[in-house]
């Protein structure tokens, strides 16, 4: 059976080159960077050049790369830390349809007396500049919004939202971990304070992430221990991981003008099919500003989990949804958040593409995807209302 993979927003395939620049560090350079003799030493060049390789996708100096084990790790210690480093009383701002990895220590930090506001968004998932401009209008702020939605890949207004909050002397922290490989990103352009990544949404293994932190910005630390990471993170570092993140960040800057061109036809090829074969059938989120590889939408009176079963069943991956969310029946809290009409909101399904998919990969969903809906419409006692 063919096997179709459209699940990338919730994780990548590890590319080869990266695997093969991380295998020595299993076998022969396998010494603690930290160490003082040879053994470390020819460790730490390597760590220093994967943070060069990171720096260098996203326009940082590498003296502002952190790294972490993951994008969740990145965004608590962002967002705490920020905090916690502000020693005056703050705001925190972030919008409804983030990743539980900011959503979660938000509502964390306001259960302990730190004013928290959720910005809501309209109905194509994009947050409002007047809401955050009032928003930040309340006091100094640390401030946390993702560059592009996970769910719908809808891109929200950074630069704007950036200048917004900066001309406010406030701390602008942005979730690119979707972002990142599929958008190019120039921090010495957009002049955010603190930005997170993962490793495993552009090719590399998972628990590997970084944490860019503007020179000069305050930040708390959320692991103490030894002296890694300039004192900022405590822990020996993940040496092999590190690597195959900084070959992973290579590759994709080289790989930015297929995301932006042939990946971004595939999407659109996979969308008009199924729009012209399927009825009763919307796109959630912003059409035009949106990830090239991401395509959420929805197919009335039918549960998109039965959808998904039945295009398991195919050989085909997708989603309906976050995969940090996977396994409630409820409609997303991203959905829910864009008033998506009830009988849509349980349909909904999210197929991300990556460098790896084919032409031939889309046209097997459409052969697939068509007789899979008009099947579950027809024993949907939804359908006949």
């Amino acid at each position: 059976m063919r096997t179709v993979y459209l699940d990338n927003n919730a994780t990548t395939q590890p590319a080869p080159e990266v695997i093969e620049a991380m295998l020595p560090f299993f076998t022969e350079l396998w010494g603690n960077p930290s160490s003082m003799h040879v053994f470390g030493g020819q460790v730490r060049r390597h760590v220093e050049l994967a943070r060069a390789q990171v720096a260098a996708l996203i326009g940082a100096d590498p003296s502002e790369i952190l790294f972490t084990s993951c994008g969740t790790e990145s965004d608590n210690m962002a967002i705490r830390g920020a905090v916690e480093a502000a020693n005056a009383p703050v705001n925190v701002i972030t919008s409804r349809v983030e990743h539980p990895a900011v959503l979660e220590p938000c509502r964390m930090l306001k259960e302990r007396g730190v004013p928290v506001i959720e910005l809501e968004v309209n109905g194509k998932g994009q947050i409002r500049l007047d809401d955050l401009r009032l928003a930040l209008s309340r006091g100094r702020a640390v401030v946390s919004l993702m560059w592009a939605n996970n769910e719908t890949g809808v891109i929200f207004p950074m630069a704007e939202a950036t200048e917004l909050v900066k001309a406010a002397g406030g701390i602008m922290h942005t979730d690119a971990v979707q972002a990142a490989g599929k958008l190019p990103i120039d921090v010495r352009r957009l002049p955010v304070d603190l930005l997170s990544l993962s490793g495993h949404k552009l090719h590399a293994p998972k628990g590997i992430g970084v944490l860019f932190i503007r020179r000069g910005t305050r930040i708390r630390p959320l692991l103490l221990g030894g002296h890694q990471e300039n004192g900022k993170r405590g822990g020996t570092e993940n040496v092999p991981y590190i690597v195959g993140l900084g070959r992973a960040c290579e590759l994709a800057a080289r790989a930015l003008g297929d995301e932006t061109t042939r990946v971004a036809a595939l999407r659109d090829r996979l969308q008009a099919g199924i729009l012209a074969a399927c009825p009763d059938v919307r796109v959630n989120g912003d059409e035009v500003q949106r990830l090239p590889n991401t395509l959420n939408i929805s197919f009335q009176y039918i549960e998109g989990e039965s959808i998904l079963y039945h295009l398991s069943d195919c050989g085909i991956a997708a989603s309906s949804g976050s995969a940090c969310t996977s396994g409630s029946l409820e409609p997303s809290h991203v959905i829910r958040a864009m008033g998506v009409p009830f009988m849509a909101a349980h349909g909904s399904i999210r197929f991300s593409l990556s460098r790896y998919n084919t032409a031939a990969d889309i046209e097997y969903v459409l052969e697939n995807l068509p007789p899979i809906i008009k099947k579950l419409r027809a024993i949907s006692p939804f359908a006949a209302l």
